[in-house]
């Protein structure tokens, strides 16, 4: 048997190390060449491209789609393209399917890796699958930022792909559904599959009639300041992890109607892995449940959630499933700014003012102090530091 020292790879010798040099040099000319020649394409109805799905036949990996402003109806397009930076200008590019979908599959079928989508607007998706979305994403990384989907039978769907990250922020989903009486399917505002890691913060999901606010199979999960609610309609659930998975709620607000499909505000594991430990923690959030005889959580997994500094509004409201709390504050009323508009931010005279404690790290490492409060609409400021921190997703920051 070779020994350890047999096994190491040999010392390069002057040749070698010179043949890597040249090629490194060699690599590092191409990039540069490619990245000077990414292209800026600008589509609008004043231009000689005037629909995205033209710039979609003609871009190449890495370039940068302007879409001006406006209304593009009935436009549907693949992107196979790689880092590509897809963007409306000068306010949102609105894309109104009026029922089509690429591929049948969604307004947009991305399927390039390191793709950036800002500032546009999906709406009216539709496929014979019932599953026609805003964005079907198939690649490997995906960044979504201040855009707003609605009305289409999904708002963003992805599969299953281990290497996948997806990470939505200052971003609005609503009214994504599917007819569930009539068609005995769900749509879903947000609905990522098996990946590896998916990423939500200081955005706004909210009126998935039926279906799910947010539904994630991904294997980390990190949901930071954002407000999630039935405001109008009333979801199934507002936050669903049913594979599980390492999860972290930090400094959300969500809010269940009392008429909600489901008795659980946030579901974890309720499909598989029950019996894999999994790490769930709750920090910092506003919780409020109108619906008798429901959970602030429903955990299916063998490990214990953790919950620490939440505030939790809800007369008749439990958690069911293992966990271990910390500092939560339990009221079947709370001085809201304006709780009959979902303004959760605490007036004086609270209950919730310094009834928090830091909240440490997590098993893993993950930092779950609440530094930032979201900000509607779609805003994130920092927290306010104050004397204890308050329980809840908001710092009242007055005279205490």
């Amino acid at each position: 048997m070779p020994d350890h020292a047999s096994l190491a790879p040999p010392l390069p010798t002057r040749r070698s190390a010179t043949a890597r040099l040249r090629v490194g040099a060699v690599l590092a000319c191409l990039i540069v060449m490619r990245s000077a020649a990414a292209k800026d394409w600008f589509v609008g109805p004043n231009r000689p491209l005037q629909r995205p799905s033209q710039a979609a036949e003609l871009a190449q990996d890495g370039d940068t789609v302007n879409i001006d402003a406006g209304i593009y109806r009935a436009d549907v397009a693949v992107w196979p393209q790689h880092r590509l930076n897809l963007r409306g200008v000068g306010g949102l590019a609105r894309l109104y399917a009026d029922g089509q979908s690429a591929e049948a599959k969604a307004i947009w079928v991305l399927k390039g890796d390191g793709i950036e989508v800002a500032q546009i607007e999906f709406a009216g998706a539709a496929s014979p699958a019932l599953n026609g979305a805003g964005i079907r994403y198939e690649g490997r990384s995906l960044t979504v930022r201040n855009c707003l989907f609605h009305d289409n039978q999904m708002g963003l769907l992805t599969g299953a792909n281990p290497e996948r990250e997806v990470t939505i922020a200052g971003s609005e989903f609503r009214d994504n559904t599917v007819d569930y009486r009539l068609y005995g399917k769900l749509g879903h505002n947000v609905y990522i599959g098996n990946i590896k890691r998916f990423t939500l913060r200081n955005s706004y999901i909210h009126d998935a009639a039926t279906g799910h606010n947010v539904k994630s199979r991904a294997r980390q999960n990190f949901l930071f300041y954002n407000r999630i609610g039935d405001e109008k309609r009333a979801s199934s659930y507002l936050v669903d992890l049913p594979d599980g998975g390492e999860s972290y709620l930090i400094g959300n607000q969500l809010y269940q109607a009392a008429d909600s499909e489901n008795p659980a505000m946030v579901a974890f594991a309720a499909e598989h892995n029950q019996t894999e430990p999994h790490p769930l923690y709750l920090v910092n959030n506003t919780l409020v449940n109108a619906k008798p005889g429901s959970y602030f959580l429903h955990n299916h997994n063998v490990a214990a959630a953790v919950l620490v500094n939440n505030l939790l509004i809800g007369q008749t409201a439990t958690i069911l499933g293992p966990h271990r709390e910390a500092h939560n504050l339990w009221a079947d009323g709370e001085r809201f700014g304006n709780g009959n508009r979902f303004d959760y931010r605490l007036r004086a005279g609270a209950g919730a003012i310094d009834q928090g404690s830091a909240a440490g790290v997590s098993a893993t490492g993950v930092d779950l102090t609440a530094r930032f409060e979201y900000r509607h609409p779609l805003g994130l400021v920092p927290r306010p530091i104050q004397g204890s921190i308050d329980a809840g997703a908001y710092e009242f920051a007055g005279n205490r």
